[in-house]
């Protein structure tokens, strides 16, 4: 018998890779089934990103890179912060991680303590509370509503904090929502953090560039607060280099360095081989990611227009990122057949089984109400998924 820590006992399976999974088996049965449930772009990565790697190979980029990333490839993110957002860091303070993934768990494990607690807005990345549980600090959610377009005011962050509060942490364009924060709105949380010095603040800004409302803004734009702010971005989403596993976090250098020593007995320096082409991505330009971005905004106008025609669904029109959260409780309690609905995990699997279409349920993103739906698919693919969707929920009763 083997006897597993509670750490990892006490760990949630990741619903994301657990729906891709099987929906993966009932492929491998013959069955088309259409995947809605990773967030991965559907593009592939640019010709000029891949020529760097080549080349960096050719070039024998094949030795142990600084811990925290190749010292040109800091310089290039501290220069596009300053480009593109307006905010001057130093190289020294950007750390490169193996994905952006990395670079939040060594934010959240250098920052918390057992017992302190951290807030999260609803919905969430299925991650956050996982990595906070493996801190051993303690979740303290919000929860945002449909109503307020996934996002959470002021006075809701305000009446959340407590003398344990030590961190608070956010996406921004979201995942799962695609809720997208406005400066104004930041400008309002931020007036809260400064009545607390003692709250760090993980901004997760992944989605940066996959935004239909205009300039990203970032709460680390915010002098009062910057210090404080730990910024994470990466090369995942904008430049559909999910599988290079490249990242990275600006923040003071105190933290900095502290993520530094952590990743240096975990994983050590990311793939020479990825920041080459990493590097290659932020010398390139945005053209590729302005051409990737247009096509999905064409399809969430397509999808908002054939989610809304599906009766009971409650679905709002989100800014950013690629997906959807539709609400969906007015399909629990009923059935087809013996199949009883009774919360969103069994539409989902009802979805997958009866329209042959890969979701995620919502609980597994802090609310139990709704699904994610992403539509990160071709066109044809997205109006034959939706289409299937809606005949299938048609047949509950």
């Amino acid at each position: 018998m083997t006897f597993l820590s509670k750490r990892i006992n006490n760990l949630s399976e990741s619903q994301t890779i657990k729906m891709a999974k099987l929906g993966r088996e009932l492929s491998a049965k013959g069955i088309d089934v259409i995947n809605l449930s990773f967030g991965e772009p559907d593009f592939f990565t640019p010709e000029f990103v891949k020529e760097a790697a080549k080349k960096a190979i050719d070039d024998n980029y094949s030795y142990y890179t600084p811990v925290s990333g190749y010292p040109e490839l800091r310089k290039a993110a501290a220069e596009k912060l300053l480009r593109e957002n307006g905010l001057n860091y130093s190289f020294d303070q950007i750390v490169v991680s193996t994905g952006a993934k990395q670079s939040l768990a060594n934010a959240v494990l250098c920052l918390v303590d057992p017992g302190d607690e951290v807030i999260v807005p609803t919905p969430y990345w299925v991650s956050y509370s996982e990595m906070i549980k493996l801190a051993e600090g303690e979740t303290v959610f919000i929860n945002a509503t449909v109503e307020n377009n996934f996002k959470i005011t002021a006075a809701e962050l305000e009446a959340a904090i407590t003398p344990k509060t030590k961190l608070f942490m956010f996406s921004s364009p979201c995942n799962p929502t695609g809720s997208v924060y406005s400066k104004e709105e930041l400008a309002a949380l931020v007036a809260v953090f400064e009545k607390h010095p003692q709250i760090y603040i993980i901004s997760d800004e992944i989605y940066e560039h996959i935004n239909f409302v205009g300039q990203h803004a970032s709460i680390a734009e915010f002098e009062s607060v910057k210090d404080r702010v730990v910024l994470i971005n990466g090369f995942s989403k904008s430049y559909a280099m999910t599988g290079w596993r490249v990242g990275y976090m600006a923040a003071n250098k105190e933290l900095a360095a502290a993520c530094d020593k952590l990743q240096g007995q975990i994983t050590s320096g990311t793939s020479s081989i990825a920041q080459r082409a990493a590097l290659a991505a932020y010398q390139g330009g945005l053209d590729s990611v302005r051409e990737m971005v247009g096509e999905f905004k064409k399809r969430r106008d397509i999808v908002y227009e054939l989610l809304n025609e599906i009766p009971g669904v409650n679905v709002n029109l989100p800014d950013g990122a690629f997906y959807f959260f539709p609400e969906v409780k007015s399909y629990f309690g009923k059935k087809n057949g013996e199949q009883v609905i009774s919360n969103a995990e069994d539409l989902c699997l009802y979805i997958l089984n009866e329209a042959h279409v890969s979701t995620v349920t919502g609980e597994a993103f802090g609310n139990e109400d709704c699904i994610r739906i992403s539509y990160a698919a071709s066109e044809e693919q997205l109006r034959k998924a939706v289409k299937q969707i809606k005949e299938a929920l048609t047949r509950l009763s």
